[in-house]
C-alpha cells in the first residue's frame, strides 16, 4: 500500500513552501517522501521532483496554441490530466514501490478542488492504486484576521472535503509571519456561539439567519479545528506530519523492533 497527501489551498497559500519544508524535514530524519509537481504554471522548485505535470502538458505552451488565458489553460491542462491518468500517471506510479510516500504539489486556483472534478478524479486513480491519501488543505494564516475571513476560509475548505470525500487536514500556513498570535488563536478551535456573535457584530441583522446556518454548518462538519504550522519549528512540522500520518494510517503495519533480552543486565 502506498501513501499520499495532496496539498491544496488558494494561491498563495504557502503550498510549495510547505512540500519543500517537509522533504527537508523528511531527509534530516532519515524518511523518505517523494515530491510531486502537479502545477503546469510552475517554474522553480525548491525540493527535487519526483514527478513532473510538465513533461506531460505546460501551461506556457497550452495559452500560445490555443490562445486561452492563465485560468482556461490550467483548467485545460489539469483536464488533459485527467484524460492520461491511465497512461502517462500509471506509468509514473509504476516506478515506485508499495509503501513509497508521496506528497502531490496542486495548483492554487480554487475550482480544481470546489467543483471541478478533475483532482476527484485524479483521487479516485490513486485509491484504485492502493494508495491511501490524505487531503492537506493550507490556509494562510494572515487570512485570518476576522470572524468574516474565517467563515470564508472554512466554506472554501468544506467544499474542497466534500468534493474530494477524502481524510482532510486544515493547516493554518505561515505562523512564522504572524505578528500578533492572539489575534489567531481565538480561530483554532472556537466556540460556535463565539462565531455568531462576532458575525453578528460585523454583518446587517438582516443576515442574522444566514449567520446562524453558517455557524451551525461549520461546527456540524468540525470544520472550526485548524493546526497552526510553523516552518521555523520542528516540532511544528513534526507535529503537522503526525497528524497527516495517522490519517492515512502510515507506520501501522511497520514491524515491532523488539531488543534481545539480556538477564545479566537486568537489574530487578
Amino acid at each position: 500500500m502506498g501513501f499520499a497527501q495532496l496539498v491544496i489551498g488558494p494561491a498563495g497559500s504557502g503550498k510549495s513552501t510547505y512540500c519543500s519544508s517537509l522533504y527537508q524535514h523528511c531527509e534530516t530524519v532519515g524518511r523518505s517522501i517523494h515530491i510531486v509537481n502537479l502545477d503546469p504554471a510552475a517554474e522553480n522548485f525548491d525540493y527535487p521532483v519526483a514527478m513532473d505535470i510538465r513533461e506531460l502538458i505546460n501551461l506556457d505552451d497550452v495559452m500560445d496554441e490555443l490562445g486561452l488565458g492563465p485560468n482556461g489553460g490550467l483548467i485545460y491542462c489539469m483536464e488533459h490530466l485527467e484524460d492520461n491518468l491511465d497512461d502517462w500517471l500509471t506509468e509514473e506510479l509504476d516506478n515506485y514501490s508499495d509503501d513509497d510516500y508521496l506528497v502531490f504539489d496542486c495548483p492554487g486556483q480554487i475550482e480544481l478542488f470546489s467543483h471541478v472534478p478533475v483532482l476527484r478524479n485524479f483521487v479516485d486513480h490513486l485509491k484504485r492504486k492502493n494508495f491511501n491519501v490524505c487531503a492537506v488543505y493550507l490556509l494562510d494564516s494572515q487570512f485570518m484576521t476576522d470572524v468574516t475571513k474565517f467563515i470564508s476560509g472554512c466554506m472554501a475548505s468544506l467544499s474542497a472535503m466534500i468534493q474530494l470525500e477524502l481524510p482532510h487536514i486544515n493547516i493554518l500556513s505561515k505562523m512564522d509571519l504572524v505578528s500578533n498570535k492572539k489575534d489567531i488563536e481565538d480561530f483554532l478551535n472556537p466556540e460556535p456561539q463565539f462565531l455568531l456573535s462576532e458575525l453578528n457584530q460585523r454583518m446587517a441583522p438582516q443576515f442574522a439567519k444566514l449567520n446562524k446556518a453558517l455557524i451551525e454548518l461549520v461546527d456540524e462538519f468540525s470544520m472550526v479545528s485548524f493546526v497552526p504550522l510553523d516552518l521555523r519549528k520542528e516540532s511544528s512540522i513534526r507535529y503537522v506530519l503526525a497528524q497527516i500520518d495517522n490519517c492515512i494510517q502510515y507506520g501501522e503495519d511497520a514491524d515491532v523492533k523488539i531488543k534481545d533480552y539480556d538477564p545479566e543486565n537486568d537489574d530487578d
